[in-house]
Order: structure tokens, then C-alpha cells, then sequence
């Protein structure tokens, strides 16, 4: 049902999410949903003028990275909807938190080789790879999160929260390299990337069941996970 004040749009989703496992825990999420990309967020804020500062022309972003970056996040997004229906969500998110990370650690050696067009397209090809990955690790998790009562609601919110790192990524990255420089900023990126990862002890452990015991009821759910997250 469509809610129709400010509270059940609002307040109901928020007092259902925090008490359904404590303050604490809805804390957790919220923190983990604001860090899990916010390395990811920061090496692609700037893209374009690193490209250029690196000395490469318009046309050759514009083939190279832009068409690398497309097919890499379209690519990852197919591909991490297929591993989930493999495994769990839970090592979904930790198997696609490390390629996030790992991936942007090219761009710290790209920003030292300088114009090298190969450089250029395995560099953005491996990054935009983890983004569309993390992405849908990220969509799923937050699928399974949200209650039968406040779904559309609370995906929502969720997906409004998610974007907050983008904006302060956006804000804050051109006064970094200004300060330190591209290479020492990509290596900030890296380590921007750790406290989400940190987070999964919490919110999603390796070995932990999504609900249940029955390995018939996780199955269904990390399907039904994966479709919300492809849709």
C-alpha cells in the first residue's frame, strides 16, 4: 500500500528498520551502505581530468576509457548477478569489496606511467569492472534489508543514502589532488575503501546464513536478491 503521510513514508520505514535489530545494528548498515563505495566514489569523481592531465587528447578518452568504463560496469553487473546465484550475498559482498579495492590501484600506477593507451583501458576496464560488481552486491544486500511492509519505502531511503558518498566525493576530491596529487590520491582512494570492508565483519560475515538454516531458503533468497538487483 502507498503510503500517504509524512510518517508512514518516513518515520514507519526508519522506527521498523532501527528496531528490528537494535539501534546498533541499523547504525552498522547505514554506515556500511555510506563506506562500501566510498573509495570507488573517489577514483571516478575525477576521471576526465586525470585523463587529461595524464596527456590524453579528447578523442582518446572518449574511444579508450569511456567505451573500457561502459562495457566494464555492464559486464559487471551481468557478471555479479550470475556469482550470486552461486553464493551467498554475504560473500558476494566481501568477493566484490576486494576487486573494488584491488582495482583502483592501477590508477596509482597510471598516474606514474603517464599516456600509455593499453595502461588506459586495462586500468579503467579493472575499476569500472568493480564498480558494476560492487554495485549490484550492494543493490542485492540492500534488497534483503528492507521488510515486506516498507520495501518500496525503505529501498528507497536506502538508495537515497547511497548516494551521499558520491556527493561528498564529488566535493571534496578536486581539493585532495590539488593538495597531494593524483598518485598519492589514488592510494587514499585505496584506503577509503578499507573501513566498508571492516564493516562486513558486522553487517554481512562470511559464514553467516542471510535467514535460516535451510540451505533451500537461502538459495530462494539470493535468487530473489539478484533479480530485484538485475531489475
Amino acid at each position: 500500500m502507498a503510503p500517504h503521510t509524512l510518517r508512514q513514508a518516513v518515520i514507519d520505514p526508519f522506527v521498523e528498520f532501527f528496531s528490528r535489530d537494535g539501534l546498533l545494528s541499523g547504525l552498522a548498515i547505514l554506515a556500511f551502505l555510506f563506506l562500501y563505495k566510498l573509495g570507488d566514489n573517489m577514483a571516478t569523481a575525477l576521471a576526465t581530468p586525470f585523463y587529461i592531465d595524464m596527456g590524453y587528447s579528447l578523442s582518446e578518452i572518449g574511444s579508450v576509457a569511456k567505451v573500457a568504463g561502459l562495457w566494464a560496469s555492464i559486464a559487471g553487473g551481468i557478471l555479479g548477478g550470475i556469482i550470486m546465484l552461486k553464493i551467498s550475498i554475504n560473500r558476494a559482498l566481501w568477493l566484490f569489496g576486494f576487486v573494488q579495492l584491488f582495482t583502483i590501484v592501477p590508477f596509482v600506477w597510471l598516474s606514474q606511467a603517464g599516456h600509455t593507451l593499453t595502461g588506459l583501458f586495462l586500468a579503467v576496464s579493472g575499476e569500472y569492472l568493480g564498480v558494476g560488481l560492487g554495485t549490484i552486491a550492494l543493490t542485492a544486500f540492500m534488497a534483503r534489508e528492507t521488510s515486506r511492509a516498507f520495501t518500496a519505502t525503505q529501498f528507497a531511503l536506502f538508495t537515497s543514502f547511497i548516494a551521499i558518498p558520491r556527493t561528498v566525493a564529488n566535493a571534496s576530491t578536486g581539493f585532495i589532488v590539488e593538495a597531494v596529487g593524483w598518485t598519492l590520491f589514488f592510494v587514499i582512494c585505496v584506503i577509503a575503501a578499507i573501513p566498508g570492508m571492516l564493516l562486513l565483519l558486522k553487517v554481512a560475515p562470511w559464514t553467516e546464513r542471510t535467514r535460516g538454516n535451510s540451505e533451500e531458503i537461502e538459495r530462494k533468497e539470493r535468487a530473489e536478491a539478484a533479480k530485484s538487483a538485475s531489475s
